[in-house]
């Protein structure tokens, strides 16, 4: 898949097919995700790759948050009602990654750090769409970080930084509308 295509036309999916993914195109996926650059090359990303009883404690922490941040669900709104639903069953994705890093209490370090496990989670957002893979890059439910870690036995020197369901979509949504598409307001050109 040519990158600028794969960029271009990569969505977030909110419903997926039942079908497991096979463990072989998951390894593909993170090693893509293990090529990311780096501050000073520590390549300071960790995945844990989830399925099963493991995943249906995530979905029951998602729900979680979701309820915290969204009036009660008898007054929530179709379109509200909709997103909770996908948020607390993360889609029906049969599998959830959860990225983590070693934590650090020095911000220099830690911005760094974010900055590098961030290109490495865009690297396997791309990699799991030229597969044929969605995935949505959720951050939210890292609100009961706590929670996520004691489920998952994360030691506490360790800090998750990104979530995503994956699985096969069941759906492809319209791209969204890029904000500033011509550029006019986000790039500042000098000594052009």
């Amino acid at each position: 898949m040519e990158i600028y295509s794969a960029i271009k036309n990569r969505r977030s999916i909110r419903k997926y097919k039942n079908d497991l993914v096979a463990k072989d195109t998951i390894r593909k996926i993170l090693d893509a995700a293990n090529w990311a650059p780096s501050g000073m090359n520590e390549q300071s990303w960790e995945y844990i790759v989830i399925t099963g009883s493991k995943l249906a404690e995530i979905k029951s922490v998602c729900k979680e948050v979701i309820d915290l941040r969204m009036p009660p669900e008898t007054e929530r709104s179709e379109q509200q009602k909709a997103f909770a639903h996908w948020y607390s069953t993360l889609g029906n994705a049969p599998i959830c990654i959860v990225q983590m890093t070693k934590a650090e209490s020095e911000a220099a370090r830690r911005k760094m750090v974010l900055e590098s496990v961030s290109a490495s989670f865009q690297n396997l957002l791309l990699a799991a769409h030229a597969e044929g893979l969605g995935t949505c890059w959720m951050t939210g439910p890292l609100a009961k970080a706590d929670k996520l870690q004691a489920i998952l036995d994360v030691p506490q020197d360790r800090e998750l930084t990104a979530i995503t369901p994956l699985g096969f979509p069941d759906e492809v949504p319209a791209p969204g509308k890029r904000l500033d598409e011509t550029l006019q307001n986000k790039v500042t050109w000098i000594g052009f």
